[in-house]
């Protein structure tokens, strides 16, 4: 895949970024080549290599999930809550239906 003057002014636009006279000509080879990286990447043969979120291995410190563990904001306060609502349906705060 390669990207001419015009797919990079769309990006740009869409993206909400201002190019100044030539900016765009000169992104062209840059973008095309990390493009050409990309597709090096997708030729790579991965197969029996495990995925990984890191380079080390990490392990997430996750504290029991414990209901009520705070008397103040454990939970079980929904009716007390729901009073402050302007509208409750159904045990939740009503709200205004945005979509039709």
């Amino acid at each position: 895949m390669s990207v001419d003057k015009a797919t990079v002014e769309k990006i740009a636009s869409l993206a909400r970024i201002a190019l100044r006279d030539g900016e765009a000509e000169a992104l062209v080879p840059e973008l095309n080549q990390i493009l050409g990286w990309v597709e090096q990447l997708g030729e790579v043969d991965v197969t029996g290599v495990e995925p990984m979120t890191a380079v080390i291995p990490n392990t997430l410190r996750l504290r029991d999930d414990v209901v009520d563990a705070d008397p103040l904001t454990g939970g079980g306060k929904r009716d007390e809550v729901l009073a402050n609502a302007p509208a409750a349906e159904h045990g939740f705060f009503g709200v205004p239906k945005v979509i039709e």
